[in-house]
């Protein structure tokens, strides 16, 4: 497994967890069929996701699309480096210069790879990504 699918991976797993313990995920009195629906896609595609499974990018990409419609106070327990992975639909919810860094990043690990380079994809990510918390508005 490469830095950047055990990176995703953690980020996925990370998110799941995240939503469990908040409400309507962690309250029996509030929960609905909707948020048990949708935590069942999300083991799905941390399952799909792990075993390298093509469909996870479809199902990635259902998923985030289902938090932001029907769960949008969720979405900042969610990594934005989802949004950018599973793609489609989902990078209309990103801003442009959050496009333009993940575009920049990609062809950074792209061309390192292409040199047989020995990537820490985290490292990486972090000298290229800027938080949205402090950008300036």
């Amino acid at each position: 497994m490469t830095d950047f699918h055990q990176f995703h991976l953690n980020l996925l797993k990370l998110g799941y967890n995240n939503l469990i313990k908040q409400p309507p995920f962690n309250d029996t009195e509030h929960y609905s069929a909707e948020a048990e629906e949708l935590l069942d896609l999300f083991n799905e595609v941390v399952n799909a996701y792990e075993q390298h499974a093509f469909e996870a990018f479809e199902l990635g990409q259902t998923l985030m699309t289902r938090v932001i419609a029907a769960f949008p106070q969720a979405l900042p327990l969610l990594s934005r480096d989802l949004l950018w992975l599973f793609g489609g639909d989902c990078i209309h919810f990103l801003g442009d210069d959050e496009i333009a860094q993940y575009q920049a990043l990609d062809e950074a690990r792209h061309l390192q790879e292409a040199q047989n380079a020995s990537i820490d994809y985290l490292q990486l990510r972090n000298m290229m990504i800027t938080p949205l918390d402090s950008k300036q508005h």
